[in-house]
């Protein structure tokens, strides 16, 4: 069972009278009648007017609140406010100062501000902690020259692909990664620590609060990056030392996708604001409308008020009901994995059977429910220390009712009925690819030259890829003239760069299509290198 966040879990669900006892702003909803906008969703809404004519198919998400499938369907509430909202003008800065002052009410925080996604919440922070809403020092961001604070620490565990929202300030980042490097690192230019919130930091000797205890001493803030985790009151991260907390809108609290919270010491909260839009300067760009800022307000009164009971109850039936459904077939096994810490707090339910005798791959199924209607968005299981199991993964977190029993029966159907993945026959290679080849690649709206080193032994590939700036290693296959080649590298902030050659060969000369995950697409084409 979910453990309580705060001392409200228990109150019934936000109703109209809520709304009109909430205050002003919350009375927008109910004063201009948009009772049609708060109806439930379900299994059932047509989306289909508003995504078919333009040949978008909707997807069912078992996977969880992920950017790319669009976070989480926003409160009944908060569309409601956010449609009311838009129907008024306000003065944005009085608006910034009447959300954060009740936002501070709402979570325990000194002061709380609305962003534009949690990222823009730590790139104001950021900007905060350099410029402290100095407008002479605002406007020179990102070039920090004569600044007198440009030092960004950063823990080796907090490392991500999030914190270059940190580093588009501007600041030069110092990794750290025992104590003793941490009190090291500090100087007269340190600006922020950056801390990624995780398990990877509670179960490290700097933890939240050894680093806060010692940046503190020495006045230096404490950022903590909470995007994915469940919203606690009081904070456990500012109840930790932390001088800043940053959460994403669009997740657990179901508000807009386009929303973030930034949380803590007011008068860096408020710096925090100066750096955003309406105000110009490198923060313009991150622009928190009317509707965003009322929407994610309500978002938080709702998070007081939502039984949370209820819905973890309510996410465990919908698990259950898929396991009894899956479980009536021979071999399949389930069992439900209960969350640890904060963050994407959910259940998930893992769905097993023997990959020999089924002849599919978890991975398999999750391609074919996503790529065939309806659509269902799932995860391959973890099989843990069995190798000779595959499946499944279904997270409840952002399903809506009725969406369970898609799941169970497009489960069913392929895991009834399993269509046996036979391997294809692997034909003689068309060619010897060893050796260096110039490969030209035609991105979205520019080019650049690679290089790929090869060494075949049969039909197998291996050698380097040299990119524009780093050298890789690779690995591929040819099978008579269709060949592949992936390459991968993960930048030491997190940056995953996957590349995937795939195409024919004739001759010296191969081309085809580039596959970069969420990079997208490019097409690429290489002759062997003309020996001088």
């Amino acid at each position: 069972m979910q453990q309580p966040l705060n001392g409200k879990l228990d109150t019934p669900g936000f109703s109209r009278r809520d709304l009109l006892r909430g205050g002003a702003v919350l009375t927008l909803p109910a004063l201009m009648g948009v009772e049609a906008l708060a109806a439930p969703v379900t299994a059932a809404t047509t989306v289909a007017d508003v995504y078919g004519p333009i040949g978008v198919k909707p997807i069912i998400n078992g996977r969880g609140t992920y950017t790319i499938l669009s976070g989480s369907i926003m409160l009944p509430e908060v569309r409601a406010a956010m449609a009311a909202a838009a129907q008024r003008y306000v003065h944005l800065d009085e608006l910034a100062e009447a959300i954060g002052a009740r936002l501070a009410e709402l979570t325990k925080a000194e002061w709380g501000l609305v962003t534009v996604g949690c990222s823009a919440a730590l790139t104001h922070a950021s900007a905060a902690c350099v410029a402290g809403g100095n407008p002479d020092l605002h406007v020179r961001i990102p070039n920090l020259a004569g600044f007198p604070k440009d030092e960004a620490i950063i823990p080796k565990h907090s490392r991500n692909v999030y914190d270059a929202a940190v580093r588009a300030v501007g600041m030069r980042v110092i990794e750290v990664e025992t104590v003793a490097e941490l009190e090291a690192a500090f100087g007269p230019r340190t600006a922020v620590v950056y801390i990624l919130a995780g398990p990877n930091v509670e179960e490290s000797p700097l933890t939240t609060r050894v680093i806060a205890e010692r940046a503190n001493a020495r006045g230096v803030p404490v950022l903590v990056d909470a995007a994915a985790e469940v919203l606690t009151i009081p904070n456990v991260h500012l109840e930790a030392g932390a001088a800043l907390v940053a959460y994403s809108g669009g997740k657990c609290l179901r508000g807009p996708q386009t929303g973030g919270l930034l949380l803590g010491r007011k008068d860096l909260v408020k710096a925090a604001w100066v750096s955003s839009a309406p105000h110009h300067g490198f923060g313009r760009s991150m622009k928190v409308g009317k509707e965003e800022a009322i929407g994610m307000l309500t978002a938080v009164e709702m998070w007081t008020k939502r039984d949370h009971d209820a819905e973890w109850k309510r996410w465990t039936s919908w698990l259950d009901f898929i396991a009894h459904r899956v479980s009536a077939i021979d071999d399949v096994t389930t069992s439900v994995e209960q969350p640890t810490g904060l963050s994407n707090r959910t259940p998930s339910l893992q769905v097993l059977w023997p990959r020999e005798r089924f002849g599919i791959d978890g991975g398999w199924v999750v391609r074919e429910l996503f790529t065939t209607d309806p659509r269902v968005a799932l995860f391959p299981a973890e099989r843990g220390k069995d190798a000779s199991r595959t499946g499944v993964s279904v997270t409840p977190y952002m399903l809506v009712p009725g969406e369970e029993k898609v799941i169970a029966d497009r489960l069913y159907a392929i895991l009834s009925k399993p269509p046996r993945q036979e391997p294809a026959a692997v034909g003689p290679p068309a060619a010897d690819l060893s050796g260096q080849w110039d490969v030209r690649i035609e991105y979205a709206s520019n080019v650049s030259h690679h290089t790929l080193h090869l060494r075949q032994r049969g039909n197998v590939l291996d050698g380097a890829h040299q990119g524009d700036f780093v050298t890789r290693d690779l690995q591929g296959s040819i099978d008579r003239d269709v060949v592949v080649v992936r390459s991968n590298y993960n930048e030491e902030h997190g940056d995953a760069l996957g590349y995937t050659f795939s195409g024919k060969v004739a001759g010296d000369r191969m081309n085809g299509t580039l596959d970069m995950g969420e990079y997208l697409s490019a097409r690429w084409s290489a002759e062997r290198h003309a020996k001088a």
